[in-house]
């Protein structure tokens, strides 16, 4: 995709992964990267933590735009040092195979309660990994709040 297409807050941006894909993670802990998301990734990519109990993943790029944000977080600040520590160490680069599957470090999928089935979901920059089932849940909790979550979006200019 050009630099043209996609946003990313008020600058365009070089990333869309846009939508929601089922996989499996094999014997071998790796997870499909969607084929239209892969070109875009690259042959490296760095996964970390997220908010939600799910799996961020980040292109190189975005990646440092990410980690240094973290690192410009006030030290001095307990939330910003703990949320600092917990995606910084919690990050791992990772690379594609032929296939286009990475793998998923244990800890990562522990963290994230990835059994078998999983949901790949393209968000603008990044893309998240979530655990199928929970996902479902989130997502079904969610769309019943939507009309509530807008007027609070509201206020924010969305």
């Amino acid at each position: 995709m050009g630099k043209t297409q996609g946003f990313c807050g008020k600058d365009p941006c070089k990333y869309m992964f846009i939508g929601e894909y089922l996989y499996i993670i094999d014997n071998k802990k790796r997870i499909a990267i969607p084929s239209k998301f892969r070109k875009d990734l690259g042959k490296k990519a760095v996964v970390t933590r997220g908010v939600d109990k799910c799996l961020v993943v980040y292109s190189n790029e975005e990646w440092s735009k990410m980690a240094l944000k973290l690192s410009s977080l006030p030290t001095g600040q307990i939330d910003a040092r703990n949320f600092a520590r917990i995606m910084l160490s919690g990050a791992s680069e990772v690379g594609l195979d032929k296939l286009g599957r990475i793998l998923i470090p244990d800890f990562l999928k522990n963290y994230a309660f990835l059994k078998k089935n999983v949901a790949v979901l393209g968000l603008s920059n990044r893309i998240e990994i979530w655990d199928q089932t929970k996902w479902q849940e989130y997502k079904k909790k969610t769309e019943m709040a939507v009309g509530d979550i807008a007027e609070k979006l509201k206020e924010l200019g969305v």
